[in-house]
């Protein structure tokens, strides 16, 4: 494998990663309405990315799975409802979302050093098939941008609770 379709490999499964993660969270927090919807929202950009970069490994060989349709999140759905809706009782569930968007931010920036790496593939080999780093790395850098703000807004009254 080339440094190239590593590159598309493991950026593949990092937008995989980050959609289910953001799609858990959701869940977890379905009381934070505006956590709710707006993980919702950014992770429908991790699964177009997951889509993009399918196409871009076809391209050169690779068999990387299209969407997020993966047997286990099915599975995973009913648990995670009953689990959110516990935690929405208990006072830790703050600092639970806290350490999501934690975990978030530091996920969307690994991919965020992805696709960054991509880009100046692309640009060194001159592939225009591989701009799709031009347009998918800013919808990353929003999601970085979101979970940090968020993490700024909610941590003096999560962490400063009695």
């Amino acid at each position: 494998m080339s440094g190239i379709t590593t590159t598309l490999s493991e950026l593949h499964d990092g937008e995989r990663h980050l959609e289910r993660e953001l799609l858990a969270a959701a869940e977890r927090h379905r009381g934070e309405h505006e956590f709710h919807h707006v993980a919702l929202d950014v992770a429908r950009w991790s699964r177009e990315h997951t889509e993009r970069l399918a196409d871009a490994g076809r391209e050169r060989g690779l068999d990387l799975p299209g969407s997020r349709d993966d047997p286990a999140s099915a599975a995973f759905s009913a648990l995670r409802e009953r689990a959110a809706a516990a935690l929405g009782r208990r006072s830790g569930a703050g600092l639970l979302l806290l350490g999501d968007l934690r975990h978030l931010h530091l996920a969307a920036a690994g991919n965020s050093l992805y696709w960054e790496m991509l880009a100046q593939a692309a640009q060194a080999v001159r592939d225009e098939r591989l701009a799709l780093a031009s347009s998918c790395h800013p919808q990353t850098l929003r999601q970085m941008r979101w979970t940090n703000t968020m993490i700024k807004v909610l941590s003096p009254q999560l962490l400063t609770a009695e």
